[in-house]
């Protein structure tokens, strides 16, 4: 299964109000957790390791 990169979220900006919202009042080593916390659920919820593979090649290149 390949991973999706095109926009695939309903409502991608109330989602991103509500990720921002998520960070509210934290500290940035505590915001830093969350968004560890959130991919490992996001990671286990996808399951195929195939696809979580080619996520972490897709958000490399990203940053470059």
């Amino acid at each position: 299964m390949a991973v999706t990169l095109t926009p695939n979220i309903t409502d991608p900006d109330g989602f991103y109000t509500q990720l921002l919202a998520a960070h509210d009042g934290l500290s940035i080593e505590d915001s830093a957790a969350l968004n560890a916390r959130l991919i490992l659920v996001l990671a286990n919820h996808i399951g195929d390791r195939s696809v979580l593979t080619a996520a972490l090649k897709a958000a490399k290149l990203e940053d470059s």
